[in-house]
């Protein structure tokens, strides 16, 4: 789940933004004034901030000059103040938009950022329907959340990170049991998988992505 967060006063502005840009698999929250930003910034992993710079209790470029790069900034301003957008570049700001603006533009410009913003994040991988967000632990496939269990993430992530490439069952056990102990159980691996598989395959028992090479052990299958 992308998180996002806008910062606008004026409350229809900000409503359509918001609905604008929500999704299923993206979540906007709405702040009004800065005190109510700073308070959603302490409690809240965003991966985007759009922050209007007149705001009815200060300016947004003080608190863009005190985040110091912590979350990705897209500034809006109005279009006749152009200092506005060169100190906020300055400051650190991705991008910025000047009011008034398109919602397609500024839907466009948010998708880009939030593309650089995934490539920057090597925890998160996609491949065919699924998202995985390792670092978040965060699963998905086709927009919607999957719960996996610690081992499950572990050899899931094992195997996609190594995808296309067959691991043999000595090998995964190695990787995903890794808390020091001496034995583990020889059907430990098998049990994991299926239950891997019911979470993650349209068919369990013909499996498009985590494929069992006989004799050898298990990889995930690159699609064309």
């Amino acid at each position: 789940m992308e998180r996002l967060l806008l910062i606008e006063d004026d409350l229809a502005l900000g409503e359509g933004v918001r609905l604008a840009l929500q999704s299923q698999d993206r979540s906007v929250t709405l702040c009004r004034s800065l005190a109510q930003g700073q308070a959603a910034l302490g409690e809240t992993a965003f991966d985007l901030l759009i922050l209007d710079v007149n705001l009815p209790d200060g300016s947004g470029l003080e608190l863009l000059g005190q985040l110091r790069g912590q979350v990705p900034v897209i500034l809006l301003t109005a279009n006749d103040l152009e200092t506005d957008i060169v100190t906020g570049l300055e400051l650190g700001a991705e991008d910025y938009i000047t009011k008034p603006f398109s919602l397609a533009v500024l839907r466009a410009r948010v998708n880009a950022q939030l593309r650089r913003g995934r490539a920057a994040r090597p925890g998160v991988v996609e491949t065919g329907d699924f998202s995985f967000d390792f670092d978040r632990m965060e699963y998905r496939k086709a927009g919607r959340p999957i719960d996996l269990s610690k081992t499950e993430q572990k050899l899931l992530r094992v195997l996609v990170e190594n995808r296309g490439v067959t691991l043999s069952r000595a090998d995964l056990v190695d990787r995903v049991w890794t808390d020091g102990a001496e034995f583990v159980e020889e059907n430990a691996l098998s049990v994991a998988v299926k239950r891997l598989r019911a979470k993650l395959e349209d068919d369990p028992a013909r499996p498009q992505y985590l494929k069992t090479v006989y004799g050898i052990g298990y990889t995930w299958a690159v699609k064309p």
